[in-house]
């Protein structure tokens, strides 16, 4: 298969899951941020974990990694994986009215964690815009990007003008 090929077709053109059976097994690891705009009081309001409906951060955290172990039930032809860890970190950018929700997916296994990692950000923010909608229905979602990938057969891949994976 050539790079750039498309994989989840068959000859025929048909929609197929990539068979991963032949690939070596390697540790693999992904970075996923997200950003939540907001105003400036609603992110105060979730900093000082005064939003009516709880703890905003601690319901986004296990509803990521929730999300990240259910990736192939929600994306057609994704692999089920198993997750070594599953981790997800907020930094709030209070001068410019946002929210950075970042994603980390590790396991060991024949295929990348990349869409496990993004979709574990998505919903991630789609829980603080659940939580925060009564307060602001005009907060946005964006930025939701791949910033790092490792391991398999592609190497590395680091998304320019991020910072790279660090250890919490």
């Amino acid at each position: 298969m050539e790079k750039g090929e498309l994989t989840h077709l068959d000859e025929e053109g048909a929609a197929r899951m990539v068979d991963v059976s032949q690939k070596e097994p390697s540790h693999r690891m992904a970075v996923a941020r997200a950003r939540v705009r907001m105003g400036r009081e609603t992110l105060e309001m979730l900093l000082k974990g005064k939003a009516a409906k709880g703890d905003v951060l601690a319901v986004a955290r296990v509803a990521g990694i929730m999300a990240a172990k259910k990736t192939s039930d929600l994306i057609p032809l994704c692999h089920p994986l198993s997750l070594s860890s599953v981790s997800l970190h907020f930094s709030p950018n209070a001068p410019e009215g946002f929210l950075e929700i970042e994603a980390r997916v590790q396991s060991y296994g024949p295929t990348g964690v990349e869409m496990e990692a993004l979709t574990a950000a998505s919903i991630a923010a789609l829980t603080v815009y659940d939580m925060l909608k009564g307060v602001e229905r005009g907060m946005t979602i964006e930025a939701i990007r791949l910033v790092e990938k490792r391991g398999g057969a592609s190497g590395l891949f680091r998304r320019e003008g991020e910072e790279p994976w660090t250890e919490v």
